[in-house]
């Protein structure tokens, strides 16, 4: 690259990043680095009939307890003082915390044979999200982003991806995607989209300003027509279109009646859950909602119900308001962690880290309900049956969403990625 582009380069990252973040609330997270994805062959997995559209992707950061949720183990000594109940499936039991999905039993695939080596909240979240584990040199994507890279936007005037919560580091990103996959980051769901907003300035003023804008930039634009600077101006014309879009309004939950607003819980996670709905409604491809709180290494018989109970109401909401509306089949909706706890309880009445065996649970988008995948020990502590590793999982959820598991595509440094790693997806998920 020569000099010029070299010294003008940190001053125009830092005027595009300031525009996107005036139109957007978000930094260009991509563009200070080689962002080019090279595609690769395609080795030949048949692609799935009927596929999810959409991904709703709810994330429980700091390490969900199976034991206190989805694998209770009545009688053993492991399982304290969470008791288990029934649910509308006749041979499926739960936590004694989960009443609402209790009732939803009959939607839900479980999965009870999760294992992974990861058993730090950096390296076992990372892994979750990409399937890979954590490297310096290198960020891998998301499912999000791979949903995107390989399926477009269904929405031109929406972001593909969007994430709802109050840590977006959690989150798998673009990685070495170009920055148009990198998600759109919602700190609190109920503020709306932020700095979206002409303030002080009318229509024509407005347009103006951004033709003069173009004609500053086109000089540079033709000596520099390099694929890192045309993301430049995509990203800035991306939010130019969403300002002006209809569809902005989707962000504003006002719009929705106080008794559905009641249903999904006040709390941030339940209108996550809620503006998720709305937000694949108006065909975004893919939303995480993430809710943290799960590291319970003191008091786990006291945090865990309270935990259990938000995420418990959102999640029945959830499933209840897609379902009605007709959007349970074209939508995965995936409950995950990045690792359990331990099933000996520790000397503070809490659990510590445990990535040897835990759950997460799948529904809609066209897998089993009803079901469950996998069988720990009578402890807890051990898989017994059908071991699902964490690039098991994401295949799993890739074909149900009909991605190319073995379409290879290329990191700007030529290395070979599969959206799952070498993965297998569970085929009996699936009905």
């Amino acid at each position: 690259m020569n000099a010029l582009l070299k010294k003008d380069d940190p001053s125009r990252r830092r005027f595009l990043e300031t525009s996107a973040k005036t139109f957007l609330g978000v930094g260009a997270l991509g563009i200070a680095r080689p962002s080019h994805a090279a595609l690769g062959p395609n080795l030949g997995l048949a692609e799935r009939a009927g596929a999810a559209k959409h991904l709703i992707y709810l994330y429980m950061n700091g390490g969900m307890t199976h034991l206190d949720t989805f694998d209770t183990k009545p009688g053993h000594e492991n399982q304290g003082l969470t008791k288990t109940i029934g649910t509308n499936v006749d041979d499926i039991r739960i936590s004694e915390y989960l009443p609402s999905l209790a009732r939803h039993a009959d939607k839900l695939a479980i999965v009870r044979s999760l294992t992974s080596t990861a058993g730090a909240h950096q390296q076992g979240n990372y892994l979750m999200h990409t399937s890979y584990e954590q490297r310096a040199t290198i960020r891998h994507p998301g499912m999000g982003a791979w949903l995107q890279k390989f399926k477009g936007r269904l929405n031109p005037n929406l972001p593909g991806t969007v994430f709802v919560g109050g840590d977006s580091r959690i989150n798998g990103g673009g990685g070495f995607f170009e920055p148009e996959f990198e998600p759109l980051a919602i700190n609190d769901p109920n503020s709306g989209l932020r700095n979206s907003k002409r303030r002080g300035m009318d229509e024509a003023t407005f347009s103006h300003r951004l033709d003069m804008a173009k004609e500053l930039d086109s000089e540079f634009h033709g000596r520099y027509n390099l694929k890192q600077v045309r993301a430049y101006t995509q990203m800035y014309d991306d939010a130019v279109r969403i300002m002006t879009s209809r569809d902005l309004q989707v962000f504003d939950l006002s719009q929705e009646d106080a008794a559905t607003r009641e249903a999904y819980g006040s709390d941030a996670f339940g209108q996550g859950c809620l503006l998720a709905r709305r937000l694949i409604e108006h065909d975004v491809r893919a939303v995480e909602v993430s809710y943290g709180g799960w590291d319970m290494h003191n008091n786990v018989f006291v945090s865990a119900p309270e935990r259990c109970a938000v995420l418990d109401q959102a999640m029945a909401a959830l499933l209840d308001d897609l379902d009605k509306r007709g959007k349970l089949q074209d939508t995965l909706v995936v409950l995950t962690t990045e690792f359990g706890r331990t099933p000996r309880i520790n000397q503070n009445a809490g659990r510590d880290h445990y990535p040897k065996a835990f759950s997460s649970v799948l529904a809609g988008g066209g897998v089993k309900g009803g079901f469950v995948w996998g069988k720990t020990d009578a402890g807890g502590e051990n898989v017994e049956e059908n071991p699902v590793q964490i690039a098991d999982f994401n295949a799993t959820i890739a074909h149900a969403l009909g991605l190319p598991l073995d379409q290879v595509l290329y990191s700007p440094s030529k290395r070979p990625f599969t959206v799952a790693s070498k993965g297998k997806p569970v085929l009996d998920l699936f009905a």
